[in-house]
């Protein structure tokens, strides 16, 4: 079972293809900058990918696009 859900995922982020975009643009973040909004021990995948995807499901990272308020 993958965490966090798809499902839960797409109530923040209308489309699979923003959340792939906004998830691999947070991965890229911590892996330059070694920068993690959660302790390591709070995550539950190992990936930088799977922590991003954790980031956004808990409120941690807004999303925005441009056109939007």
């Amino acid at each position: 079972m993958l965490y966090p859900s798809i499902d839960k995922l797409l109530n923040i982020v209308d489309s699979k293809y923003k959340l792939v975009h906004v998830a691999s643009i947070r991965s890229k973040q911590m892996l330059e900058n070694n920068h993690y909004q959660l302790k390591e021990s709070d995550y539950i995948n190992k990936r930088t990918i799977g922590r991003a995807l954790e980031e956004l499901e808990k409120g941690l990272i807004e999303v925005r696009f441009k056109g939007q308020k």
